[in-house]
C-alpha cells in the first residue's frame, strides 16, 4: 500500500494553494440564491415576536396572556419569565407571540398585559468613583514583578495618562435566531443561524427533553457571528417549543433593537497608565489600573495580559470590574485583545511624543520585549513603505494646517494564537473523477468552502470545479465551532489529511493495473504522472474504483506540520482631522499581517479587509450609548448606533507576511488578529495629526473637540 508523506507543498510546487482563488458560493452569494436561516419559510410557518423588559432593572409584576392568545392570527405564547422573577437588564425576554403573519405577532405583543416594578440599576461603564460608591465593583486582580519605584527613578521620562475603549455591541447583519420545524417521527429541524453547527443539537434537545440525535441542525449561510453565535440560547428553545405546541414551523429570529442589547457585546476598558521609559524610549517601568463592564458578572479585561505584547521587566497592574445592569459579553473577534492593544500602544506613542522621537523608533527600541521581534521589524519595514512613512511623520502636533485641517500618521501591532483545533471529515473520490468533502462546518465568513475545494483541488491535481462541499449540517463529521481564527487550519488539516490517503489509496490502483511503483506517483493537471511521465488521466485513474466511491476520513489537528499558530501583525494609519468641526478622516490604512502558510490569497486578503472596516468602526464612531437615568440602550438601531459607510472608509492596503524563514509553518487563522490593532493605530495617528491625545475611543468629533479645548485650557 502506498503511504504518502502528509504535508503541505513547497509554494512553487503548488498550482492553487496561494493564490487568489473567487470565493465558489460568491454567485450564490451575490444573486440571493443563498439561502440563510432568516429566509426558511416551509408551508404553514409562523411568525415569533418578543417582548422585552424596558427597564434597567425590574421585577416582572404580572403578565396576563389571554387577551393576546385571543388576538386573530395569534397561535402560541411562551414565557421566558414568571412573575416575580428580576429581568436584570433592559431588553431581557419576557415572552413570546408566534402568529401567522408578523403583524398578527406585533397585536399579540401589544395585548399581552404586563406590569413592571422598576429597581434601582447602575449602567455607568466608565465611572470607577460610583460604581465604589453605590458598591458595584469587584477586584479583578493585582499583578507586580520587578522594581518599580526604581526603574521610575532610573527613568529617562516618566508619562501619566487616562485611555478608555467603550463598549461595542455585535450588530450582526442577520440577528440572532432559527426556523424550526418538527418531522412527524418526533424529530426537530433547526435552520439556525450559528457559528457551531456541529455543537449545538444538545443545546436544543437537553431543555426539550429529546435525544441529541433528533435534532438536526442546518446554516448553509450565516449573516455574521463575529463570536457571538455558538448557542441554541433561549429563544432558539422558544421557537422549538412553539413549534411542538402548534404543530407548526415558529421562525423566531431577534429584532435589530433586542439582538444589540442581548445578542452579547465587547466589554469596555478604561485606565489610568504610569509608563517609564530611557532615552531611547524603551519602556522599563509599567504601572496601571484598569477597570470597565461585561454586564453582570463584573469583570474587565484580563490583567494578566496588560501591558499588550510588549513585556517590560518592571510592572504593577491591579483591575477592577464593574457590575453594570447591561447585556453580556459574548466574544467580539480577538476578545480582550483590541481593548489591551488601544491601552497599551497609546500609552508607548505617547512616550515618544513626550521625547519628541519618532513613534517608530520608539516602537522599533521596544521589539526587544516582544515575541517573534524578527517579524515585527519586518512588517513594519514594509508598513512604513507601503504608507511612505518617513515622509509623513513628523513631530506630534507640527504638521501644520491646512484650513484647519491636520494631518498625521500612527502605528501599533498585535499578536493573535490562531491555532487549529478538533475537526473531522469524510472525503469522498468518486468513479467519475468528482470529489466531494462532507463536513460540519460552516462558513462564517472565511470561505471555508473555497478553502476546502482549494486544498482537495490541491492535493488531486483537478480543478476546483471537480470538488463540491458539503458544510452546514450537523450530520455530517464533527467540525469545531467557528471562533479564535481555529476554522481554516482545522478544515484545511483534515482535509488534506483525508486527501493524501485517498490518493495513497488510488495510486495503489493504478500502481496494479500498470505495473508501476505506486509510491513514485503524483497528481497534477488532472492527469497522474510517474516521473515527467503521464500515465493516465484522472478520470481513467479513478475509474479504477468501479462502481464504488472511496471515501476516507480525515481528523484535525496532529502534530504532522500542517498547522502551526501564533502569527503577529503591524497595522500603520494616515489620517485627517479638522480642528473645527472634529471629523477624522482615514485617508491610508495599512495592514501587514503574517497567517502562516495562507491557503487562497483573496478570501485571507478579504478577512483583513472586513477586519479594518471594523477598527475604524470601534475608533470612530461605534459605541454602546447607556442612559444613567432609565438604564436603557438608548441608541441600539441602525440609525443610532454608529457604523461607517464607504465613505468613512478611506484606502486599505493590505500585505500578507511570510517569513522566509518561517516557510514550513502550517495554517493558522486569520479572521481575528487584523481587528486588533487598528484602533490604536488611528488613535495615535489623531495624535500625531493634533499633538494631544484624545483619551477615549470612539474618537467621535465631541471627544476630539473637548481634547482640544481641553489642551487649550
Amino acid at each position: 500500500m502506498v503511504d504518502l508523506k502528509v504535508g503541505w507543498n513547497k509554494p512553487e510546487e503548488n498550482s492553487l494553494i496561494g493564490t487568489a482563488m473567487l470565493r465558489i458560493d460568491g454567485y450564490e452569494k451575490a444573486t440571493g440564491a443563498a439561502k440563510y436561516a432568516s429566509d426558511a419559510n416551509t408551508a404553514g410557518t409562523l411568525y415569533a415576536k418578543v417582548l422585552t423588559c424596558p427597564h434597567g432593572l425590574a421585577k416582572l409584576a404580572s403578565i396576563k396572556v389571554q387577551d393576546a392568545e385571543k388576538v386573530p392570527g395569534v397561535e402560541a405564547v411562551h414565557l421566558f419569565a414568571n412573575v416575580g422573577d428580576e429581568l436584570k437588564w433592559e431588553g431581557a425576554l419576557v415572552a413570546a407571540v408566534a402568529a401567522t403573519r408578523p403583524e398578527y405577532a406585533d397585536d399579540g405583543l401589544r395585548a399581552l398585559q404586563a406590569m413592571f416594578e422598576p429597581l434601582e440599576h447602575f449602567v455607568d461603564e466608565a465611572d470607577l468613583d460610583g460604581a465604589v460608591k453605590a458598591n458595584r465593583t469587584k477586584d479583578n486582580g493585582e499583578k507586580t514583578k520587578g522594581d518599580l519605584a526604581a526603574a521610575f527613578a532610573a527613568a529617562k521620562v516618566v508619562h501619566e495618562g487616562e485611555y478608555g475603549v467603550s463598549t461595542i455591541t455585535h450588530m450582526c447583519l442577520e440577528p440572532h435566531g432559527s426556523h424550526c420545524e418538527w418531522t412527524k417521527d418526533g424529530n426537530l429541524v433547526a435552520n439556525l443561524s450559528t457559528q457551531n453547527v456541529s455543537g449545538t443539537a444538545g443545546q436544543f434537545a437537553g431543555p426539550l427533553e429529546i435525544e441529541a440525535s433528533k435534532v438536526s441542525i442546518i446554516c448553509n449561510y450565516i449573516g455574521g457571528g463575529f463570536g457571538s453565535k455558538f448557542a441554541a440560547d433561549e429563544w432558539g428553545v422558544a421557537a422549538a417549543r412553539m413549534a411542538k405546541q402548534t404543530g407548526k414551523p415558529v421562525r423566531l429570529m431577534l429584532d435589530r433593537a433586542t439582538e444589540m442589547k442581548i445578542g452579547g457585546n465587547r466589554p469596555s476598558a478604561f485606565a489610568k497608565i504610569k509608563v517609564g521609559a530611557d532615552a531611547d524610549g524603551k519602556i522599563i517601568a509599567w504601572e496601571s489600573h484598569h477597570w470597565g463592564t461585561d454586564g453582570l458578572t463584573g469583570n474587565t479585561v484580563p490583567i494578566k495580559d496588560l501591558p499588550y505584547v510588549f513585556q517590560p521587566e518592571n510592572v504593577q497592574h491591579k483591575a477592577t470590574g464593574i457590575i453594570t445592569n447591561c447585556g453580556p459579553k459574548r466574544a467580539w473577534r480577538a476578545p480582550n485583545h483590541p481593548q489591551l492593544c488601544a491601552l497599551t500602544d497609546t500609552a508607548m506613542d505617547d512616550i515618544a511624543r513626550k521625547l519628541g522621537k519618532n513613534s517608530y523608533d520608539v516602537f522599533l527600541a521596544n521589539l526587544s520585549q516582544t515575541p517573534r521581534q524578527d517579524v515585527y521589524r519586518a512588517e513594519m519595514e514594509i508598513a512604513a513603505r507601503m504608507i511612505d512613512w518617513k515622509a509623513k511623520w513628523h513631530p506630534h502636533g507640527k504638521g501644520g494646517a491646512n484650513n484647519g485641517v491636520v494631518r498625521g500618521v500612527g502605528m501599533a501591532l498585535h499578536t493573535w494564537p490562531g491555532v487549529a483545533v478538533a475537526a473531522s471529515c469524510k472525503v469522498k473520490v468518486n468513479p467519475d473523477g468528482s470529489v466531494e468533502s462532507f463536513a460540519g462546518s460552516q462558513d462564517i465568513g472565511t470561505g471555508t468552502r473555497t478553502v476546502i475545494a482549494t486544498v482537495l483541488a490541491e492535493t488531486f491535481g483537478v480543478e476546483i470545479a471537480d470538488v463540491r462541499v458539503h458544510i452546514g449540517n450537523n450530520s455530517y463529521p464533527y467540525s469545531n465551532p467557528s471562533g479564535g481564527s481555529t476554522t481554516v487550519g482545522s478544515v484545511s488539516g483534515a482535509n488534506r489529511r483525508a486527501g493524501i490517503a485517498a490518493l495513497g489509496q488510488l495510486f495503489d490502483k493504478v500502481a496494479e493495473k500498470y505495473k508501476i511503483d505506486g509510491s513514485k506517483l503524483s497528481a497534477k493537471k488532472k492527469t497522474i504522472w510517474l516521473g515527467d511521465k503521464a500515465v493516465c488521466s484522472w478520470k481513467e485513474a479513478t475509474a479504477l474504483l468501479g462502481i464504488k466511491p472511496l471515501e476516507v476520513q480525515g481528523e484535525s489537528p496532529a502534530d504532522d506540520g500542517l498547522t502551526s499558530s501564533g502569527v503577529g501583525g503591524v497595522q500603520m494609519a494616515d489620517v485627517s482631522v479638522d480642528t473645527e468641526t472634529g471629523k477624522i478622516r482615514v485617508n491610508q490604512l495599512v495592514a501587514v499581517q503574517d497567517c502562516g502558510l495562507v491557503i487562497c490569497l483573496e478570501t485571507a486578503k478579504s478577512q483583513v479587509y472586513g477586519a479594518l472596516i471594523m477598527g475604524i468602526a470601534y475608533a470612530l464612531s461605534e459605541e454602546r450609548i447607556m442612559d444613567n437615568t432609565t438604564g436603557r440602550f438608548i441608541n441600539a438601531d441602525l440609525q443610532n448606533y454608529k457604523l461607517p459607510r464607504i465613505g468613512d472608509i478611506g484606502e486599505l492596503m493590505v500585505e500578507m507576511y511570510r517569513p522566509e524563514s518561517e516557510t514550513s509553518r502550517g495554517v493558522i487563522g486569520l479572521g481575528e488578529p487584523p481587528v486588533i490593532s487598528t484602533g490604536a493605530a488611528i488613535s495615535n495617528a489623531v495624535c500625531n495629526a493634533l499633538g494631544v491625545r484624545v483619551s477615549q475611543l470612539p474618537m467621535i468629533p465631541k471627544r476630539v473637540l473637548d481634547a482640544l479645548e481641553g489642551a487649550r485650557a
